[in-house]
């Protein structure tokens, strides 16, 4: 259970060692991943002259969590979590660099490319998985925050500075560069990082893929809370809609391109903001009780927007959006404490694998409505359904947190 005192600072997380080399690893790792999307992207048209594939090689690097989420995270149960991390930067350092060999096809570097993204899945589970016996009491929940607004302002600064990476070093180069950053991460890892070895499960921990998958699949099956927060995460679904139709809603404002890469911006720093406000302003237990109001509010915030209210205004409603999407870190940290430590890495890419899911699905439905409607009614249409799917989580979770009456009490 989350404090109930005051919110840790900054300060407090950032002087735990261990925490302090697992962000500088993940400041690493997003940006290498931003150099790739671009270099391969770039790489790919240049050798095809095909935009479809080029859109192909940047989708790529979403889709493999649905399968890694399912049937690799959980190797962070199997194995030492630290292992696991190590591992897999290593692996995908190599797979990276051997992206960059001259004249590699088109297939070829699908391929490597899916396979590097695939292996993300169980060094994301392993990390979150380890981080609450690294980071104790609100100092987690801040942590996580810490992490997943690193991430966000990734997103916001990494295409730009992806693209200048390029420039600079060229597609091969910047691919190189994303390797390094990987063997730099696990580097970090090594240094920073205590060995905490394999989490015993109390009957045995599972050997096997499928064993693994099963009993992680009960788990979240038989516990409200967990459902309740999975539900929660994949709300989510509805309000990811503006990023799919960006392109068309952009043209539909008459913003042309400046304006798709203001309304791509919005929410990523609307997200970040939220994030920094949440951990550092607002004591755990609000927190906890602001999760529901704030899931119903992210599509709230997105309802003008069917009203195609221009550019500013729309950049603002997408912002807000993004700044209520916060409480995605308290569902987060929420759902990690609410899971046994050595079911947890399973537990968290069945998360990963479910959230992924919602949000391409959400995706497709958007583009599919946008065939007979204006991609501003879309969107409206979407964050109505998400305005009440989020309003029947946050109900669950609301059920699932109700102590249970005391005997002889009415």
């Amino acid at each position: 259970m989350a404090d109930s005192g005051r919110s840790a600072t900054f300060r407090e997380v950032f002087a735990v060692r261990e925490f302090a080399g697992i962000w500088l690893a993940t400041v690493l790792s997003v940006a290498g991943d931003q150099f790739a999307r671009v270099a391969l992207s770039l790489l790919v048209f240049d050798q095809t002259g095909s935009a479809l594939l080029a859109a192909l090689t940047y989708a790529v690097t979403f889709l493999p969590d649905l399968i890694g989420g399912s049937l690799l995270a959980g190797w962070a149960d199997r194995l030492p979590r630290r292992h696991v991390m190590i591992g897999t930067d290593v692996a995908r350092a190599g797979l990276v660099a051997l992206m960059a060999v001259p004249r590699t096809p088109i297939a070829v570097l699908l391929a490597l490319l899916f396979t590097v993204q695939l292996l993300a899945v169980p060094f994301t589970a392993a990390r979150s998985a380890m981080l609450p016996a690294i980071l104790h009491g609100d100092r987690f929940e801040v942590g996580t925050g810490v992490l997943t607004t690193t991430y966000q302002v990734g997103l916001v600064v990494g295409y730009p500075l992806g693209a200048v990476v390029v420039t600079w070093l060229g597609t091969r180069g910047a691919l190189l560069a994303d390797a390094a950053t990987f063997m730099v991460s696990a580097l970090l890892i090594v240094t920073f990082v205590a060995d905490r070895g394999v989490v015993e499960s109390p009957g045995g921990r599972p050997r096997t893929t499928w064993t693994s998958l099963t009993s992680g699949a009960r788990l979240v099956r038989a516990d409200p809370k967990l459902r309740a927060l999975l539900a929660l995460a994949c709300v989510s679904g509805f309000y990811i809609a503006p990023e799919g139709l960006v392109v068309p809603y952009a043209d539909q404002l008459g913003a042309g391109t400046w304006g798709v890469g203001v309304l791509l911006a919005a929410n990523p720093l609307g997200t970040a903001i939220g994030m920094v406000l949440l951990s550092r302003f607002v004591a755990p237990d609000m927190r906890i009780r602001l999760l529901g109001p704030l899931a119903v509010a992210t599509s709230v915030a997105l309802l003008p927007t069917a009203l195609a209210p221009g550019l500013a205004w729309s950049f603002a409603f997408w912002a807000l959006a993004g700044l209520c999407s916060a409480h995605d870190m308290v569902t987060n940290t929420q759902y990690v404490r609410a899971v046994p430590e050595h079911a947890r890495g399973q537990a968290i890419g069945l998360a990963i694998a479910g959230l992924r899911g919602a949000q391409g699905l959400g995706v497709v439905i958007a583009g599919v409505l946008a065939e007979f409607v204006t991609p501003a009614r879309v969107i409206g249409i979407l964050a109505a359904l998400g305005v009440l799917a989020a309003w029947l989580a946050a109900g669950a979770w609301r059920r699932a947190t109700v102590p249970p009456p005391v005997a002889g009490q009415r």
